[in-house]
């Protein structure tokens, strides 16, 4: 629990002492946001991948089914 408590101190502590330096005031959203052609490149990427990423986790899912019992982890 005080270790806990010291690396939450410390880490707040290096946050208060980085904020005015991690983002200029004179950036905007509007600034720092990407362009549209990289943010559907994503869009398209994710909405490939993440159905990809479900099926493959369904599939292990039902594959291993049944292979452990309530015994095999306690």
């Amino acid at each position: 629990l005080i270790a806990l408590t010291l690396f939450l101190l410390g880490f707040i502590g290096l946050a208060i002492g980085m904020y005015p330096y991690v983002v200029p005031r004179a950036v905007t959203i509007w600034d720092a946001a990407a362009p549209e052609q990289s943010q559907t490149f994503m869009l398209v990427g994710a909405a490939i991948i993440i159905p990809v990423i479900l099926a493959y986790t369904g599939w292990a899912y039902w594959v291993f089914r049944g292979k452990v019992g309530a015994h095999g982890y306690h």
